[in-house]
Formats: C-alpha cells, structure tokens, sequence
C-alpha cells in the first residue's frame, strides 16, 4: 500500500478543486459523514474523491456531505442501502444490529492496542468482515482510523468500575455498548452523537464514551470535565457504498472506486495520528480531569458476559479467536 505524504491543506484544497468541478463530472457520489469539515474521515474521503476524479479522467467525482448534513448515521445507513446517498463513512457501532460480524470488533478489549487493530482488519479478517456488508446492501470499501473510546462525564473521575456504577451514559445505538454499560453496573441511554452535548448540559445523560478527537471538535470537555483513559474500545470506521450504487458502475469503475478507498487508508491514520495529538493538547488545555492510572483488568473481566452474549455462534467465536491469536 503506497504511503503517502500529503500535507493537511494540501488535502482540503484538492477536495475543494473536486467539489467545485463536481457539475463536470458524469457521475457524482453523495457521501455523508456525521464529523464536521476537516475531521480525519472527512479529509480523508476528500482526498479519495481527488484520486477517483484523476484516475477516470474526470468522469467521476464524490461529492462529501459532512456534519450530518444528510441525517445521523443511522438515519443514513437506511438512506444508503437504498441508494439515496451512495457512499457514507460510518461507526461500526450502528452496524451492530445489521451485520452480525461487525458486532466482534465492537467488543469492548477485543484489541490490544491501535497496532493490534490495524494488523487484523488490514489482512484476511478485515476482508472476511467488508465481504459480510453485501448481503446487506452496502460494498464495504475500506476502514478508517476510530481512535480509541475512553469514558467522558461531568460528575466524577472514573479510576474504578465503581466509579461507573450508576451513571447515565451515552451509547452508541448498539445492543454491543447498551450491554457493556451495563456489565459495569452504568446505566446506558442510546442517542444520535448530535443531541450528546445539550443531554451533558443540562443533566439528561451523565458522560458518555469516545476519542480524543470526538470529545475535543464536539464541545464535550466544555461540559464533561473528567475523561478516563481506560481505553475500552479501538473500533475501526467503515466506508460503505450503496449496492444500488455500485451495481450501477462498470467493473473497471468498481476496481478504481476500491482501489481509491483502499489507497486512502494511509492517509487517514496520518491525519488521525495528528489530529488526535492535537485534540489531546487542546483538552488538556482546557484544564480537563485526565484519569491515567486505571487498572484494566476488573473492566476486562466484567466483559465475560458480553463476549457470551454477542459472540454467540461458531463464525463469531472464531472471529473473536483469530482476532486475538493475531501476533
């Protein structure tokens, strides 16, 4: 995979060029995202329209739609799969209750670490898992960066699962996070990412759960003083395009749209691995609460009885064992 060494304004200016010349295009892609403008995915799908549009010599262009102007994720993957938007990057968490293998790298702990992560889903597993959307109705085209999701909440550090015990914490909509919140003894209340920050003002929700990035470009640390870096979650993004879509572009098309998506994979963990120090920075300057000395181990072991609930047949036992057989 070529790595490429691209300067973050040197990509939010080539999708400018793209979006602007988007009319020229034979055939523009809508594609939503739920993070504003020059959020890691974003750029990074931005940057994928600029190869699409050079290697079909302009033919096709992909047009980003961002800050949820299209709808919250799960609104969009609905819209997605009948072809109404044609490509959208979205959290695997919503995915849950559609695709039962997305549900094994939503598991809290299932990976050790970023590297971890990136070694599975870039070799035969990650494939095994995208070849699952079809079924669906959706082409799984590539994985981004997620970061790592730690706990946020406005009414006490988190160093203990005691210090979870009855809160009231945002979920993703997934049954995966809804019964990891309670395997800790929290109390999860499910809810689009775009209501989180009114609920944490005015007291509807106590915390929630996500990354550096996500906890700084929201607002939340305005409203959520303690972050606790337990580190619970490392779940990759998904690109998605709509079969309706797809079925409608010849073979050498679908082999550059792919190939497009996957050659812009490099560039998303740099843009992420710069923007998440950047958002650290920013938090911390903020004067918020950082909890790093937590003991993983009791959080783990609370998640036996999440593994049994969700990895509940042979393909996701062996899933969850490849996974962590994976050196």
């Amino acid at each position: 995979m070529r790595h490429f060494r691209t300067t973050f304004a040197a990509l939010l200016a080539s999708a400018a060029l793209a979006g602007a010349a988007a009319a020229e295009c034979e055939i523009t892609l809508r594609s939503s995202d739920t993070h504003p403008a020059g959020y890691p995915t974003v750029a990074t799908v931005e940057h994928m329209g600029a190869l699409v549009k050079e290697r079909s010599a302009g033919r096709i262009c992909i047009e980003v739609f961002p800050s949820a102007q299209l709808g919250e994720e799960r609104d969009t993957i609905e819209q997605t799969k009948f072809g109404v938007i044609d490509m959208n990057r979205v959290s695997m968490g919503p995915f849950n209750n559609i695709i039962e293998e997305t549900k094994v790298v939503s598991l809290p702990f299932i990976f050790r670490d970023t590297g971890h992560m990136h070694r599975v889903m870039d070799g035969p597993i990650g494939d095994e898992i995208l070849a699952a959307f079809e079924p669906h109705g959706f082409i799984g085209l590539a994985y981004f960066d997620g970061g790592s999701r730690s706990f946020y909440n406005r009414e006490r550090p988190i160093r203990t699962i005691d210090d979870v015990a009855g809160l009231k914490i945002r979920t993703m909509q997934s049954d995966v996070f809804v019964d990891m919140m309670a395997a800790l003894g929290a109390n999860a209340t499910p809810m689009p990412f775009g209501e989180v920050y009114s609920a944490l003002q005015t007291g509807v929700i106590d915390g929630a759960e996500n990354n550096w990035p996500s906890f700084e470009s929201s607002g939340h640390y305005e409203v959520a003083g303690y972050y606790t870096l337990n580190q619970h979650l490392i779940v990759p993004e998904v690109l998605v395009m709509s079969k309706v879509t797809w079925d409608k572009l010849t073979p050498e098309d679908q082999a550059l749209v792919r190939q497009a998506a996957r050659d812009s994979i490099p560039v998303n963990r740099e843009l992420w691995a710069a923007r998440e120090a950047e958002s650290e920075a920013k938090v911390r300057a903020a004067g918020v609460e950082i909890v790093e000395d937590i003991d993983k181990t009791p959080f783990i072991e609370a998640m036996a009885p999440v593994y049994q609930k969700h990895a509940n047949t042979p393909v996701l036992q062996s899933l969850v064992e490849r996974i962590q057989a994976t050196e």
